[in-house]
């Protein structure tokens, strides 16, 4: 019997692994499928004519320049996101088991009570991360959201050291993007505080649950941090849209470095094809952190567009509070030499966006795994809906 379930167990992580392989080998296959332009010499003497021509090269694609006064007003815009497990072919309820969060992103969200806009801008300000630059574009938005972990066996209401530990997170963030419109360069800072281990994670998935007659998660009295503390994380990232593609292609790379409950740093490259008409800077799949920062808000007016996107990450991972918990004594925790320090993610989804605002999204993604061996040693895969209107 233990060796038929050892098989059963084999096949799954190999299947797992199977499609995140696939997943990557087919994001690269595209990219390379398409041969770069040459990069054109620039002409003229007169650099401040020079940036007003190259901003109205492409002008739904990239936000317009005009030294010397101010440009129109961005637009607003919301999405929510809905991330679960059960959002992807087989059966699944385990480790990144669902996600909800909602995103708003304009002037409403620069000038909200209810934001952390102000020691974002005070931890950019000590940290360097101020661009200072007639052609810098700024953008803020905020976001509110809860996910949660959970082991492969939820059936039991006692712990397992063997596998990975319930987990969740309420949380809210502020973002702070700085867009350069003559580079093609994008930084961009969240500050997010939040609570582990409180309550309602795990009971909104038990009436979920319930309402659907599906097991019920017994053990969630042993997640991490159980009763609530509190966490945070600090995030910062480089964009560099990549020059010398089709117009239907858009490819850029991202650097990414982080401190907080999950302390990381991460290179990624990815791309978008298809339909396009928004700029590259508004599209951010690459910045998603499990549930969070995974919908997709931005000041991009409203437009009929369609694509295709994907991308690779390769993650340097050095603290994971999901998995070593905090402070708070928790049921089951992970040492850090028992967690797998460098991680592979990638992902792929589709687009339709509609003249009228709204534009809806569905992405699989997954990931190596995170912790070195026993039962949690799995590739973690998931899937994800989008909502967004431009305002």
């Amino acid at each position: 019997m233990k060796e038929g379930v050892t098989t059963v167990n084999s096949l799954r992580h190999r299947s797992r692994f199977f499609v995140i392989k696939h997943l990557i080998a087919f994001g690269f296959l595209v990219i390379n499928s398409i041969p770069a332009f040459a990069e054109l010499p620039l002409q003229g003497n007169d650099e401040t004519e020079w940036i007003k021509v190259a901003a109205l090269v492409e002008e739904e694609k990239r936000p317009l320049l005009h030294l010397g006064h101010q440009t129109s007003k961005p637009a607003q815009s919301w999405a929510f996101a809905f991330d679960n497990d059960v959002l992807v072919p087989g059966s699944r309820d385990q480790d990144y088991t669902y996600g909800i969060n909602f995103t708003q992103t304009g002037s409403k969200a620069h000038a909200a009570s209810v934001s952390l806009n102000k020691p974002l801008l005070v931890l950019d300000e000590w940290l360097g991360n101020e661009r200072n630059s007639l052609s810098m574009q700024e953008t803020f938005s905020r976001e509110i959201g809860l996910f949660g972990f959970t082991p492969e066996d939820i059936s039991t209401s006692q712990a397992n050291p063997s596998d990975r530990p319930y987990a969740s997170l309420i949380y809210i963030s502020s973002s702070r993007e700085q867009i350069d419109l003559v580079d093609n360069v994008a930084w961009k800072s969240t500050l997010t505080l939040g609570a582990l281990g409180l309550n309602v994670v795990g009971e909104l998935q038990n009436v979920v649950h319930e309402v659907t007659s599906s097991e019920r998660p017994q053990g969630w009295d042993n997640q991490i941090s159980d009763g609530g503390e509190l966490t945070g994380r600090y995030v910062i990232a480089r964009q560099k849209f990549l020059e010398g593609f089709s117009d239907n292609l858009e490819v850029k790379s991202t650097i990414q470095a982080s401190a907080g409950y999950l302390t990381e740093a991460s290179w990624s490259l990815s791309f978008r094809k298809g339909r396009i008409h928004s700029p590259w800077s508004s599209f951010n799949p690459e910045l998603a952190s499990y549930g969070e920062k995974s919908s997709y808000s931005s000041n991009a007016k409203a437009v009929n567009e369609r694509y295709f996107w994907a991308g690779v990450a390769l993650k340097a991972r050095a603290y994971n509070a999901f998995l070593q918990g905090q402070f708070r004594d928790s049921a089951v925790t992970y040492d850090h030499d028992q967690l797998n320090p460098l991680l592979v993610e990638a992902w792929a989804g589709y687009t339709f966006a509609f003249k009228q605002g709204y534009r809806i999204s569905y992405v699989l993604r997954g990931h190596s795994s995170e912790i070195e061996e026993g039962a949690g040693d799995r590739n973690l895969l998931w899937g994800g809906i989008i909502v967004a209107r431009s305002l």
